[in-house]
């Protein structure tokens, strides 16, 4: 890449510049060693990309594994390369086993944890992992208000929330004067439209909020791999096989293959680069295990849909 801040977008109303791909951190520590793990980071960064993705959980659900895995890999490829201020590194709370929910008490422990594994003094980007609707938005808010004031935290975001929630969230921090939501994390791809299409979109895109969808190649379907008659070795291969079998997950792809030869580009590329070309998407996340899967990945800061493409590929996945 040539000039990668030319393609630096900045993330909502905050003052973060990011890279339009957001590099997944989930299998840092489960289907990446530490080893690939750093050579991933390393070609992602040297390709222009400036922005890392985990959660305190990653990799809990692994047998031997108890959650911080994936921040202790990233807080240890930042050490050994120096450049942590040249990173944008975001982080999630409320799914660790040892710091459930969102109370206030627990989102100042979990953030104080997540710091020490990432080896830093602050979090760019902060994440409630999955709203926890009986804690009040009053409480969550006030608590990671104080993590801003504290300076361990630059930018607050939500994930996994209800239109309601945010709003009630968005309203309080602005009444109060408190930190406020600059991003989104939905869940939203070209077969999972519905998981934010609609009221919370609408709501991202009047309230200025950053959507930075997770699950962008929907478990590795969108990445072409998966056809009929052939078997993929992978651990999320169940997951994304399953759209195989619906008719909008067959034609989705008829079109994905269309597009991609017309540009002699990846699938998966044209699956994130219909995401990019979304309201209010910022940066599609997407994970590689291997330094291989990357040039797929990276190439959405390059390649741009026309608008009959971008059409064409929404109407199949109606």
């Amino acid at each position: 890449m040539t000039d990668s801040h030319a393609s630096l977008r900045t993330l909502g109303s905050s003052d973060l510049r990011v890279f339009p791909l957001a590099l997944g951190g989930n299998v840092f520590g489960w289907t990446a060693d530490e080893e690939t793990s750093f050579a991933v980071l390393d070609a992602y960064t040297a390709a222009g990309g400036n922005f890392v993705d985990t959660a305190d959980s990653y990799s809990a659900w692994i047998e031997g594994n108890k959650g911080g895995e994936s921040e202790t890999i990233i807080g240890k490829w930042v050490k050994a390369r120096g450049n942590r201020s040249d990173v944008v590194i975001a982080t999630k709370v409320s799914q660790h086993p040892e710091y459930q929910g969102l109370s206030a008490a627990n989102i100042k422990a979990a953030a104080d944890a997540s710091l020490r594994r990432l080896d830093t003094d602050y979090i760019d980007l902060y994440y409630t992992h999955f709203d926890k609707p009986e804690v009040p938005v009053e409480e969550i808010i006030g608590a990671l208000d104080e993590l801003v004031k504290a300076g361990k935290v630059r930018h607050i975001a939500a994930s996994n929330i209800s239109p309601e929630r945010l709003q009630a969230s968005l309203d309080f921090s602005r009444r109060e004067g408190l930190a406020r939501y600059v991003a989104l994390q939905p869940h939203y791809n070209l077969v999972s439209r519905d998981t934010y299409e609609g009221p919370l979109q609408d709501l991202a895109a009047r309230e200025g909020l950053a959507a930075v969808p997770y699950f962008a190649l929907a478990s590795g379907f969108l990445t072409g791999k998966y056809r009929p008659g052939t078997t993929v070795e992978s651990a999320r291969a169940g997951s994304a096989a399953k759209h195989l079998e619906s008719e909008r997950g067959q034609k989705v792809l008829t079109a994905l293959d269309e597009i991609a030869t017309a540009h002699e580009a990846p699938v998966a590329t044209v699956a994130l680069a219909w995401l990019a070309a979304q309201p209010t998407v910022t940066a599609p996340i997407a994970s590689a295990r291997t330094v291989e899967q990357l040039p797929a990945l990276l190439g959405v800061g390059e390649l741009e849909l026309t608008k009959e493409e971008v059409d064409r590929l929404t109407e199949a996945s109606v």
